[in-house]
């Protein structure tokens, strides 16, 4: 791979998220008088939808990249060489992974060095100084990131020896108080940020819960179980996953998960409902049975009829809604509490 251009070029590549720290990185670098161009990668994890980030080019005029991280980046989740966080979170590995994309783009458009908002000592996997040393290091950016929030308690990069960055114009916030960051942004003008820490499902209990199970029973996942994931309630009956809907919304999307394979149920006559079988196992449909009246209106101590799809195959099962203790035995969830 071709090197970074030179810092001497001057011209920086900010990654940004949409939140507030990398909000006022950006603002800080073009205020020295940079030139900046953006990156705002997304993952299948993401909480929020851009987070404003085109509402923040078009305020400072600022040319941002989208790069969307999909199949290649849940490898990495499915097995990072650096571990995980307390949930299944794999920061050290994530930012290394966007920095190598990153420097690639930035030998495309000329620039010499990256701009982020990290704070040193924010968050406890990623942004401490080693982790931080290893990250440069694995994703062959060394001394080539500016971090101008936390500038000034950190190791001088090229582009301060350069004399393309004026050290003197670095902050010093550290720690998880945000209380200096908005202090900052009312002093640079920066205001409706609709991010301020950023968002990331891998860092959700009851998400993680899930993702943890799936990979431990049936690998690495694909964008469309992601999708999966995210909606319904999700039970575990034997080596089949089952999932039963909590809206109309999750409804819809399940059926349209369940016409593309999988079976379907659905209380007869009664509201509740539709759950998704992932296969066709007669056990675990059996137990999705009881799982759909137990979450229906139909009274939990008398057998409803069930009906059950499995392509063009419709059958019946008449079944009672599935007791409290068996409910806990097949419910994926997290060592938190329960899901709702």
């Amino acid at each position: 791979m071709k090197p970074v251009v030179s810092a001497l070029e001057g011209k920086a590549l900010a990654l940004i998220s949409g939140g507030l720290d990398s909000t006022l990185a950006v603002k800080m670098v073009k205020e020295m008088g940079l030139e900046v161009e953006a990156v705002h990668f997304t993952t299948p994890f993401c909480q929020c939808d851009k987070c404003g980030v085109d509402t923040i080019a078009e305020r400072f005029n600022l040319k941002v990249h989208h790069v969307y991280l999909g199949e290649e980046f849940l490898l990495v989740v499915a097995d990072p060489p650096h571990g995980r966080g307390s949930q299944m979170n794999v920061c050290i590995d994530c930012r290394i992974f966007m920095l190598r994309k990153a420097k690639r783009l930035a030998e495309e458009i000329g620039a010499g060095f990256f701009v982020t908002g990290e704070v040193l000592g924010q968050r406890p996997m990623s942004q401490h100084s080693s982790a931080m040393r290893l990250i440069e290091r694995e994703a062959g950016v060394e001394d080539l990131v500016l971090r101008p929030l936390s500038g000034k308690l950190m190791k001088e990069t090229r582009m301060e020896d350069d004399g393309i960055v004026d050290r003197e114009r670095l902050l010093d916030i550290s720690g998880r108080r945000r209380i200096p960051q908005f202090e900052l942004a009312e002093k640079l003008g920066v205001y409706d940020y609709p991010c301020p820490s950023g968002g990331c499902l891998l860092t959700d209990p009851e998400f993680a819960a899930r993702l943890r199970d799936y990979i431990d029973n049936e690998g690495t996942p694909t964008i469309e179980a992601i999708l999966l994931l995210k909606v319904g309630r999700h039970f575990r009956v034997g080596s089949t996953r089952v999932v039963v809907g909590r809206n109309e919304l999750e409804n819809n999307i399940l059926e349209g998960f369940a016409q593309r394979g999988g079976t379907r149920l659905e209380v007869e006559m009664i509201n509740g409902p539709i759950t998704l079988v992932m296969g066709h196992d007669e056990a675990a449909i059996k137990a999705a049975a009881t799982l759909t009246v137990r979450y229906s209106d139909a009274p939990r101590s008398e057998p409803v009829w069930v009906g059950v799809r499995s392509g063009d195959l419709e059958t019946r099962i008449h079944v009672a809604a599935i007791d409290e203790v068996g409910l806990e035995t097949l419910r994926i969830r997290s060592s938190q509490g329960r899901e709702k």
